[in-house]
């Protein structure tokens, strides 16, 4: 990748003075939209969602561990795989301490659908400390869209149906399980869904992403899937592709 062109410090000035202009803009607009996505309706939970944690099996009350908001990372780990998803592991790599969201009343939690005690030996083996839970034999996946199955619901991923998906060339959110961010309310024994993104809507997450984005290089061409898992940097396994492409 080719590194920009040299100029003087009065023309980096100028060109930085245009940039800023154009990012103050766009920080105004999103300011805007944020606002537009706190002021979204919420909708009740009427459903009894059963979840395996350490604690055992939980409600889904007690994925807020007593506080007012609950932010779930849909963690791709299909039930016959023993390692979790590359491109979810490199997100929840990204997730900075949890204390300061604490603070402000709201729990950070992975919700997967694998049976539990491979959550938990995946947990072990990144070094995780963010609470995990399993949703297998609920309707929580598929209600939220991330595990898709026909046998069980109508398809659906990023407020698309099938067809849809298949026309755009997203076939392969199809079939099985994919990645989103939701957000849910407690007030008093109810609970709400106020929020849910999924594609790049999640890379919120991904500081390292964002970091790269200030560097003349970016991206490197690097997609969130070809992040290799943090303890195999430097050993063959990291080049090679993995094996839970969609």
């Amino acid at each position: 990748m080719t590194l920009p062109q040299v100029a003087s410090r009065d023309e980096w000035l100028a060109a930085r003075l245009k940039l800023l202009a154009r990012e103050k803009e766009l920080m105004r607009a999103q300011d805007e939209l944020t606002t537009q996505r706190q002021e979204l309706p919420m909708v009740r939970i009427d459903k009894d969602y059963k979840f395996a944690g350490t604690e055992g099996e939980v409600g889904f009350a007690d994925l807020f561990e007593g506080r007012r908001q609950l932010v779930v990372y849909h963690f791709m780990f299909h039930p016959d795989w023993d390692e979790g998803c590359p491109s979810c592991s490199y997100a929840v790599d990204n997730i900075g301490r949890l204390e300061h969201l604490h603070g402000l009343d709201t729990t950070f939690a992975l919700v997967s659908r694998a049976p539990f005690a491979k959550l938990a030996n995946w947990r072990k083996r990144m070094d995780w400390t963010v609470p995990w839970y399993s949703s297998a034999g609920s309707d929580f996946n598929y209600d939220f869209h991330v595990t898709n199955d026909e046998a069980v619901a109508p398809v659906e991923y990023n407020y698309k149906d099938r067809e849809t998906m298949e026309r755009e060339g997203l076939g392969y959110a199809v079939n099985g399980d994919a990645h989103g961010l939701s957000v849910f309310v407690r007030d008093g024994e109810d609970v709400f869904h106020s929020y849910t993104t999924y594609g790049r809507g999640a890379e919120i997450l991904l500081s390292t992403y964002h970091y790269l984005d200030l560097t003349p290089l970016g991206r490197q061409g690097r997609y969130v899937n070809q992040f290799p898992y943090h303890d195999t940097y430097g050993t063959e396994s990291a080049h090679a592709h993995h094996h839970h492409h969609h």
